[in-house]
């Protein structure tokens, strides 16, 4: 039965990392691979050279580091009061609402935050203006100072509700007498919170963080591409924007795959890394 499981992963996870080889090549789509011309490091040596690549690794780091720490943070304090919810008709509508988001693809996400955010009858600036907190538009996306932030909210938005759903998993598993015991103890809410709760999902708390670490080079691209301009690109662009920009737009493969391989890598070091201190530590860990 796990044979198609396995002939997928093999076909489309390991077979294309032939492709790496364009790394160490000149690549030129007209040639066969026996005929290319092959420059060992040379474009690892152009991307470390290049101030603008080295920009993006910190965009990258920065934003993934804003969008997992918003995102753990939101995601368990979420399913920890959501958990209370003793009416189970407000318990579905709330967490069906907070879902929907996830559903939305990141081009419309994108759609509707652009036109939030816009000067000309844009809903953020008019509720600030209505409370006062701002006397005239500002126009959030040519601010450098603003766009890690948004791109952090937008995400939070999107994706509270779905990172809820292994967390109330998990809260659900927890054995009910602790609750019983507790409240013989005269524990309140809170403290029931603090007491079982949490330590009772801190395995899954930890082995996700484990799989976020692991994505800390994948800041995104939808959003950092359809909304960086002449203003913000120093701080949107991402690897991934790099990529496209950079490589394909100017037809150097090479150079494309060697910086998707850097982050590859990267990624790989890191889930290791992250692994091998929560073993040291004695928590939960993937091997």
């Amino acid at each position: 039965m796990s044979v198609p499981l396995v002939l997928y992963v093999v076909l489309f996870s390991y077979v294309p990392l032939w492709g790496w080889t364009m790394a160490f090549q000149n690549f030129k789509p007209v040639r066969t691979f026996f005929k290319q011309e092959w420059v060992g490091i040379q474009q690892f040596k152009f991307l470390f050279n290049d101030h603008v690549f080295v920009r993006t690794i910190r965009n990258s780091l920065a934003m993934s580091l804003i969008n997992t720490t918003l995102g753990f943070i939101t995601a368990i304090i979420f399913a920890l009061l959501l958990n209370e919810v003793r009416k189970i008709f407000f318990k579905r509508v709330i967490q069906t609402v907070s879902y929907l988001p996830h559903f939305l693809s990141w081009i419309i996400v994108t759609g509707l935050v652009s036109n939030m955010l816009t000067t000309d009858s844009g809903a953020i600036n008019e509720v600030l203006m209505v409370l006062g907190i701002i006397k005239e538009p500002i126009l959030w996306l040519s601010y450098q100072k603003y766009f890690w932030g948004i791109v952090g909210l937008t995400y939070v938005w999107k994706e509270v509700g779905w990172n809820t759903i292994i967390y109330l998993a998990a809260i659900s598993g927890i054995d009910p007498t602790l609750y019983e015991a507790a409240n013989v103890d005269g524990c309140n809410r809170y403290q029931k919170m603090w007491h079982i709760t949490l330590p009772g999902i801190k395995p899954t708390v930890i082995i996700l963080l484990i799989l976020a670490i692991g994505r800390m080079m994948e800041a995104g691209f939808d959003m950092q591409y359809l909304l960086r301009n002449g203003f913000i690109q120093e701080v949107s662009d991402t690897i991934d924007v790099y990529v496209v920009i950079f490589g394909f737009r100017n037809g150097n493969f090479s150079m494309a795959t060697a910086a998707g391989m850097f982050k590859n890598i990267v990624n790989i070091f890191l889930i290791f890394t992250a692994n091998w201190i929560a073993k040291r530590a004695g928590e939960e860990r993937l091997i």
